[in-house]
């Protein structure tokens, strides 16, 4: 593909592998040498409280910590005694590390990264570009992103159901493959950028016992394609799409090229108009019933009576939308400027800032929100709904939520698809285990002015309930219908109650379960 990127070479990193494993070059390894606060700081991207511990040390593991999460410089003999099956000479071989002014310094970010699923924890190590923080100048403009907390936020979010068919549309350092071959039988990893195939390429290689793929046969698990968004896989039906695009809103330049843009998060349409084409393209490549989920941005226009209104505008059938912050253009613009250290040119940071504002109050963007999305094909012959009709949710949680969050948006999925399918009125419902109730009121009232229902797990919803609400909540044991609870309070209380509509929500949002039969 390019030679400007490590190489696949398997014999070689079968050795590589084997010695990282042996130099303690893990999760636990790295964080247990460097102590809680200066792991922390490290991943914080703050380097000081790892330096001064990794320079006072030796070791392989203290070497690795220096040369490949510090971009420290290191002696043919260090790394030769940390990696005695690949030697400097392997790391150059592969394209990890190269001479520069008599010492070896190593040419990416290669680091452990760990993560557990339904068979048990899972140990990588990932290789990208070096980040701003560990070398000098702004990023080149086909930089290849390492593990960051947006490809963090759609690995946790993803429902990890089994599946034949996944795809990874703008793989990057691959991630998301990572992931998804633990639980789909093929994935093809697709993205813009032949370097970001190329780390792929060598991330999947170098843990091939891990993600379960046959170094002599990759492709028997793997399929990587080069191009833009969905047109390298035009015809093709998947039942997983995942994608953490290049959603970035930045301005576009008279005369600018695709070559001035960062690949990795500028998609080179006006807008929001590269997240807008994926959302409606997506469908398009979904196998009946099949789902796809991706982050965002999307811009709040003046004049919008909610911030989803152009957003539902997207969508002709199943969504479940999750904005998760919204920021305004001066902030927007601040944080992906610092992002790329462009604030490091002066004359070219307020440049670019001013086009940022200038952009935006062109199109009158009041705002830009980030977020989840999670939208489904139709699969009529199951019976779930046609487009236009079933799962449609717009909402805003800026709350900290509990992380992995996947499988609690699974579980609500589960249950929507449940509520199309029983009578509510007959159905006996239970209080989930997270869910607390608290009451407010004035010093020497009778009664409570507020009642809250709050979530201890998954998306920490908190809701506000009439007294009405609050006594059928207290009923649901799983001993009568909705009917009989709401018919029971009705006869209390005299007076005709409308709680179907309210307890919907609740059994929707995860407060109230159905009994297990």
């Amino acid at each position: 593909m390019t030679v400007d990127a490590p190489l696949a070479e398997p014999g070689l990193l079968s050795g590589l592998s084997r010695d990282l494993a042996d130099a303690g070059f893990s999760v636990d390894g790295v964080a247990g040498f460097l102590g809680e606060g200066a792991y922390a700081a490290l991943n914080r991207e703050q380097f000081i409280p790892a330096l001064a511990i990794a320079e006072a040390a030796q070791g392989p593991t203290a070497t690795l910590i220096r040369f490949f999460l510090l971009a420290l410089p290191a002696s043919a003999a260090e790394l030769d005694e940390a990696l005695p099956r690949t030697r400097a000479a392997g790391l150059q071989s592969l394209g990890l590390a190269a001479v520069e002014s008599g010492a070896w310094r190593s040419l990416v970010d290669l680091r452990p990264y760990a993560f557990t699923d339904q068979d048990g924890e899972v140990q990588l190590h990932v290789a990208s570009d070096l980040g701003a923080h560990q070398r000098p100048g702004a990023l080149r403009h086909d930089h290849v992103l390492g593990i960051g907390q947006a490809s963090l936020t759609l690995a946790q979010s993803t429902i990890r159901t089994p599946v034949e068919k996944a795809l990874d549309l703008g793989t990057g350092c691959g991630i998301q493959t990572f992931h998804l071959l633990r639980h789909a039988r093929h994935v093809t990893a697709t993205d813009i950028s032949p370097r970001a195939l190329a780390f792929t390429e060598f991330n999947l290689l170098l843990n091939a016992d891990a993600l379960r793929i046959d170094p002599a046969n990759p492709g028997g698990r793997v399929t990587l394609r080069q191009g833009s968004l969905l047109g390298p896989v035009r015809g093709e039906r998947f039942d997983l799409a995942v994608s953490n695009p290049p959603f970035v809103i930045t301005p576009r330049h008279r005369g600018e090229s695709a070559e001035d843009q960062y690949t990795y998060r500028d998609g080179g349409l006006a807008g929001d108009e590269i997240v807008s084409s994926l959302v409606r393209g997506l469908p398009g490549v979904l196998a009946p019933g099949g789902r796809a989920q991706l982050l965002g941005n999307w811009e709040v226009h003046s004049g919008d009576a909610a911030w989803h209104e152009r957003l539902a505008s997207w969508f002709d059938g199943e969504c479940w939308v999750i904005q998760r912050e919204q920021l305004g253009p001066e902030h927007y613009a601040e944080t992906w400027l610092q992002d790329a250290s462009q604030g490091r040119d002066a004359e070219s940071y307020a440049a670019a800032y001013r086009d940022y504002l200038g952009d935006f109050a062109e199109r009158g963007v009041d705002s830009v929100g980030f977020g989840m999305i999670w939208l489904r094909a139709p699969q009529p012959a199951a019976g779930l709904p046609q487009p236009g009709a079933g799962l449609r949710r717009f909402e805003e949680i800026g709350h900290p939520i509990e992380q992995p969050v996947g499988s609690t948006l699974a579980a609500a999925v589960e249950r929507f698809d449940w509520l199309a399918g029983h009578d509510l009125p007959a159905a006996k419902l239970v209080v989930a285990e997270d869910v607390t109730e608290e009451r407010h009121q004035r010093p020497g009232a009778e009664h409570p002015g507020v009642i809250l229902l709050r979530q201890g797990a998954g998306l920490r919803r908190t809701t506000l309930l009439s007294s009405e609400l609050a006594g059928f909540v207290s009923a649901c044991d799983g001993t009568l219908t909705v009917a009989q609870i709401i018919a029971a309070l009705e006869a209390l209380l005299a007076v005709e109650l409308a709680l179907l509509d309210p307890v919907r929500e609740l059994l929707l949002d995860g407060f109230l379960l159905p009994e297990p039969q």
